[in-house]
This record gives C-alpha cells, sequence and structure tokens, in this order.
C-alpha cells in the first residue's frame, strides 16, 4: 500500500473536540454504517458449489458465524444495531453462493474460535489473520491481504521503526499488539533505550482515539482499519511509514473441514464473476486482493 498523502493539521482545540466526535461515532455505534453508495451484493446460489457444502451445514440451511464488533471497516454496528461491514458483506456473498442463509453472531473475540471447533459455529468472520500457530488448529479461507499501519496526529514526527520513548494504542490481544508493539517494547527495555509504553483497548475505536486526543503518539493496526479511522478523523489522524509483515486475513474453520473447500469454491465464484471486487470497492478497498482462493494460502485443486 502506497503510503497516503498526510492531511493538514487543525490547531483549533474546536477542531479536535469535533474529529473526537466523529471517531467515537464508530464507538458508541451512532454513525451510519454502510458507506455513501452501498449496495447489497447477495448472488444467486450456484447449484454445484451447493452441492459440496456438508451436510451437517446444509441440515438447517444457515451459515452460522462468529464476528466481535467493533472492528471496522471489517465488521462493525450502524446506528440501528445491525451487523455490517465489509467482511460480513463477503460472508454473506460467499453463503448465498453456497444455498445458505447468512446468521452473524456478536460475541467475545476469545470466544469465536473455540465455538468454532466445537462445532457451535460453522465459521469465524472476525478479522482474523491466518497464522502459522493458528492453522495448527483451523483452516483459513483468504479473502484479502492487510498489513500492519501505524497513525499519528498531523506533524507528529512518528517512526515505526525507531519507537522506543513513544505511547502507542493498540487493540488488545490483535496481531498489532503480539506481533508489532509488544516485541518492539521489550526490544527498547533489552537495550536500555527510552521505555516504550503500550496503551491496549478493547477495540480499534478506542485505541485510535487515544491517539486522536493526544493520549497516544500513535496507533497501530491492521492496515484497512488504520485507514478507516484516518478517513473518519476529521483530519485529526494521518497515516504514517508503510505497510509492513503483510499478511493474509481469512475466514475460519475447522482444521480439514470439507467447510472450507465449498467457502473457497464460492469465494472463487466471486472472483470470477466480479462480485469479489465490486464488494470490497463499496469500502474503499483496492488492496491486497486475491486472483485466487486460498486456503491457508494454498490453491484448492479444482478451482480455477
Amino acid at each position: 500500500m502506497s503510503r497516503l498523502r498526510a492531511l493538514a493539521r487543525r490547531g483549533a482545540a474546536a477542531g479536535l473536540v469535533a474529529a473526537s466526535t466523529v471517531l467515537a461515532g464508530c464507538v458508541t455505534n451512532v454513525e451510519g454504517g454502510n458507506p455513501d453508495g452501498w449496495q447489497p451484493i447477495v448472488p444467486d446460489e450456484v447449484p454445484e458449489i451447493a452441492a459440496v457444502v456438508p451436510d451437517s451445514v446444509a441440515a438447517d440451511g444457515m451459515l452460522s458465524v462468529g464476528t466481535n464488533p467493533p472492528f471496522a471497516p471489517f465488521e462493525f454496528k450502524d446506528s440501528q444495531g445491525n451487523l455490517v461491514g465489509v467482511e460480513l458483506d463477503l460472508g454473506r456473498a460467499v453463503a448465498s453462493v453456497m444455498g445458505l442463509e447468512f446468521d452473524p453472531q456478536d460475541m467475545d473475540f476469545a470466544m469465536i474460535l473455540p465455538a468454532v471447533q466445537a462445532g457451535s459455529l460453522d465459521a469465524g468472520m472476525s478479522g482474523f489473520t491466518d497464522t502459522e500457530e493458528r492453522r495448527q488448529s483451523y483452516d483459513f479461507v483468504n479473502f484479502l491481504y492487510a498489513g500492519i499501519q501505524w497513525a499519528q496526529q498531523p506533524g507528529n514526527d512518528v517512526d515505526p521503526a525507531e519507537p522506543c520513548g513513544l505511547t502507542v494504542a493498540v487493540q488488545r490481544t490483535t496481531v498489532s499488539e503480539t506481533d508489532d508493539v509488544r516485541p518492539k517494547a521489550a526490544a527498547c527495555e533489552e537495550q536500555g533505550k527510552k521505555p516504550m509504553t503500550v496503551l491496549s483497548f478493547d477495540t480499534s475505536d478506542n485505541a485510535a482515539l487515544a491517539a486522536l486526543t493526544g493520549r497516544a503518539d500513535a496507533f497501530s493496526a491492521d492496515s484497512p482499519v488504520t485507514a478507516w479511522a484516518v478517513e473518519r478523523s476529521d483530519g485529526e489522524l494521518e497515516m504514517v511509514g508503510e505497510m509492513f509483515d503483510a499478511a493474509p486475513y481469512g475466514f475460519a474453520v475447522n482444521k480439514d473441514s470439507e467447510l472450507g473447500p465449498a467457502m473457497a469454491a464460492a469465494l472463487q465464484h466471486l472472483i470470477d464473476t466480479g462480485d469479489y471486487a465490486r464488494i470490497l470497492a463499496q469500502w474503499n478497498i483496492d488492496n491486497g486482493l486475491l486472483d485466487h482462493a486460498l486456503i491457508n494460502e494454498q490453491p484448492l485443486e479444482g478451482l480455477s
């Protein structure tokens, strides 16, 4: 992802309050939800793909998935409390191709993968990064490549490669915390440099708000999440540095489940018809798209 052009700094306190209110809208679920011009994209069932959906999933005609808002733009709630987001739009389209109704369930992030493993959910759709550790127990139907991206208030002169002495906000238990800021903080300590302070929050919105209001020097998150926060900050946040540690996002299913190949086939259909790119474009995502459906970053035999 190329570095976004810095937005003009607003010096007035009133500007900062207004920006805080805009971004806090995500936290309190008072913003509209879907982007301007958004239209539902729900394709028709494809019989040959529906035929390979495992009986255990097809029996009730539902694709039940666990998700943990707010993690905009992937999943969050609109002003009416409805679950919305680009990942849920993709999940709904995948379910439709498989001949299933889409059933997203709001739940604690830490409980989603165990629920998939226990069989009480068919899949997890909550911004899961496909990692080697997670692949030991789950398969991931990859749908996008993204990396870590930092944001700052314009003029802060933050360098993600030189983090010692900084205060950085992050969502708790995300890859940005476990693989980015925590190791960097430990390295600062080991090298005897100024300590790096990590502020961990339950949601990405609150982490971004800490940077926007000056409580933190920077905000670290997955690149689409950072871009979403910057877009809604009324110019009070800007991207800083380049995206790094790119990795795939994926829908999580049980290891060696027959559901994984069925979902990958449905995603390939969306790629072939252009619906996949259209869904992502509605959320201003045009980097990191896949040309072919993958499971654990490997092409599925028989898919185009």
